[in-house]
């Protein structure tokens, strides 16, 4: 009798110990696992590599809220700049369009793509760098992408974690949810990743958005959008791609269902890229593709969790990094750039 309880407690303790041993296996992989996408997203691309300006981007402010509103100061967004002093400007919170030099660009999203070009002309208009009262002559006219790269360049200088993404905006105006680019920081003392829009003065102009950490439900973000339309839980004429042309439901979905992907792979693409597969047919995409992008969104819904599955594909899905632009079309692309 004692023996067979010797025998039933060794068991216990075995299945006790296996437990244990699974236990503390898991929870080291998920620890190993945190601090790989933690570092992936340290790290940066053609788009957020700060070069000679990292030891600024340093000096710049930790707080992010402060940070944010001191990069908002620095620029004016094309359609600001365009509706004068009206609208989000009525206050002249970003400054008397009036002042804007005539011969200046209208808009430099195709002179300045990265971070650093961003830094050496805003320190070329103003050596002073980056200040709270630069005159609007002085300023850089970009889109909200533009302000996503900047913001993660500096945070990634500063040694934060962070990633810009591409989805839609609800909360510029009622029943549109317009394509739109924020950024995400991850806080080590809230072990969360906190969502943020530095593109405007929005809490500044009475707007109804915590700016500064922006719950996930009050952004529309690409994946959850375009399930939401291939499910039949929308029709995506909400979803609107700001090209003047009224783009909108899958067409602008798909593009940026891309922008997200490359976004979280560290290689923020401006409006002037897409997939070769997609150039010019992104309203008469195949079901195949239709389903790629439905596999492809289903991941992104959680791209933490679905890391390593992402690598995977930014990897060896070919389709979803040859691209082209305004000087490189599908006949620039040989044969074994295709799958």
């Amino acid at each position: 009798m004692r023996l067979g309880f010797n025998l039933k407690e060794n068991k216990n303790a075995q299945n006790l110990s296996g437990r244990f041993f699974l236990i503390l296996i898991i929870w080291t992989w998920r620890i190993f696992m945190k601090e790989k996408i933690l570092e992936h997203y340290r790290k940066t691309g053609a788009f957020t590599y700060s070069g000679l300006y990292a030891q600024y981007f340093r000096t710049l402010p930790d707080d992010i809220a402060q940070l944010g509103r001191l990069v908002c100061s620095q620029v004016i967004h094309r359609v600001t700049l365009k509706e004068g002093n009206t609208n989000f400007n009525a206050m002249l919170l970003y400054g008397d369009m009036k002042r804007y030099p005539w011969f200046a660009p209208r808009c430099h999203d195709d002179l300045l793509i990265t971070a650093a070009a961003m830094a050496a002309e805003l320190f070329r208009l103003d050596e002073r760098g980056f200040t709270k009262d630069r005159d609007v002559e002085s300023k850089i006219v970009v889109t909200c992408r533009y302000v996503s790269v900047l913001m993660s360049a500096i945070l990634k200088a500063k040694g934060i974690p962070a990633r810009s993404r591409a989805g839609f905006a609800p909360y510029f105006k009622n029943g549109i949810s317009m394509d739109h680019w924020i950024n995400q920081y991850f806080c080590e003392k809230e072990n969360r990743w906190i969502t943020f829009d530095a593109d405007g003065f929005y809490e500044e102009a009475g707007m109804e958005i915590r700016q500064y950490d922006i719950p996930h439900e009050k952004f529309n973000w690409a994946a959850e959008s375009w399930i939401a339309v291939r499910y039949g839980k929308s029709d995506g004429k909400k979803f609107l791609y700001a090209d003047g042309k009224g783009t909108c439901g899958i067409p602008a979905l798909a593009r940026y269902l891309v922008y997200d992907f490359h976004a979280l792979m560290n290689n923020e693409l401006t409006f002037s890229f897409l997939p070769e597969f997609m150039d010019g047919r992104l309203d008469s995409l195949s079901e195949k593709e239709l389903y790629e992008f439905d596999e492809l969104a289903k991941l992104l819904l959680e791209p933490d969790k679905n890391f390593e599955k992402l690598c995977n594909i930014w990897e060896t899905k070919r389709k979803f990094r040859v691209l082209n632009s305004p000087l490189v079309g599908s006949r620039d692309h040989g044969a074994e750039y295709k799958e």
